[in-house]
Formats: structure tokens, sequence, C-alpha cells
């Protein structure tokens, strides 16, 4: 097979629904589905967090995310762990719920279109919608994703202290 320079290895990951398609560079490792640790106040697209060589990683559905998702978890379902491009040193890794293992792609001028016409109703976590290989693929935002995950798992700022031995009380009847 002859590839061009401008050629892009991608994965294509199926999800309930619908199917992602990433760069390859992107992914990991693939991984057999364990229900996650819950995360308290979690978005429904946060299925939890799961165990990974020492990292607790975040657990995202994107077919929650896209609206795609129908309830049952399919024989196969798979976890693809994604390297995180933001640079936290508290999240390198995010992981990804699908159905079944990723297919490795040629991603090529050709063999895909984008659909700029619903660019405007995609959600967050989502960058595009594309035609690739005569079948439509979301592109994940993944820039947005580990945003998100950021803001989702970052701890709730503690309360500020009161002080109650330092009130205004103290000054007063001084000379009573």
């Amino acid at each position: 097979m002859n590839t061009q320079a401008n050629d892009i290895r991608g994965v294509l990951i199926q999800i309930a629904g619908s199917q992602l398609l990433l760069p390859n560079a992107a992914t990991v490792e693939v991984l057999s589905y364990a229900d996650p640790d819950p995360v308290d106040n979690a978005p429904d697209w946060l299925l939890g967090q799961i165990r990974w060589r020492g990292w607790r990683l975040p657990l995202v559905s994107y077919a929650r995310i896209a609206g795609t998702h129908t309830e049952g978890a399919a024989i196969g379902t798979k976890v693809i762990v994604i390297k995180a491009l933001g640079g936290d040193p508290k999240m390198p890794y995010f992981a990804l719920v699908a159905q079944g293992f990723p297919r490795l792609v040629t991603i090529t001028r050709e063999n895909m279109i984008f659909d700029s016409e619903h660019l405007e109703s995609l959600p967050d976590g989502i960058k595009l919608r594309v035609m690739f290989n005569d079948d439509t693929a979301l592109v994940p935002d993944l820039d947005a994703t580990e945003r998100l995950l950021i803001d989702v798992m970052r701890p709730a700022p503690k309360p500020e202290a009161v002080d109650f031995d330092a009130t205004e009380t103290d000054d007063v009847h001084e000379d009573a």
C-alpha cells in the first residue's frame, strides 16, 4: 500500500450508536472493561475512575457526550487509554469506553469529508462530524474533554475558616 506524506494513521473506535475517529498517536492501550470506581457529583458522561499502571484515570463515555448512548453494556466492551495533551501532571491520561477493539485506519484527503453544516450543534467534547469511508464518525475534542475532566475532578474549594477568637466584640465594654 502506497501511503502519502499527508496521510495520517488513525483509529476508528466503535461507541454506542456511533464511532470515533482519533489519531493513532493519541491511543496508548486497550484494556478489558471493569466497573469503574464512582466519582461524587460526576456528570453522566463521566462513568468513574479506573486504575491503570498506578494512575486513577477518569473513564469517559463519548456516547453520552454525543447523545448516542443506549442502555445496556455490549459484549466486548473495552477501555481505551488516551494520552492527555494538556500537560497537567496530575492527569496525563484519561480513558474512554468503546464497543470492541479499535480498528487501525489510514486517513487521507480522499476518504474523509468534513460536515461543516452542523458545527454549532456539536456538544462540548466533540470537535467534528465527518464522513469517513462513507460512514459517519465523530472526532472528539480531546483538549475540551481534558478541560472538562479537570473541572469535574478538581476538588471543590474549602470554605474559608472563620477565626472566632478574633471578633469585633473583644474591644467592646473594656471599662465595664
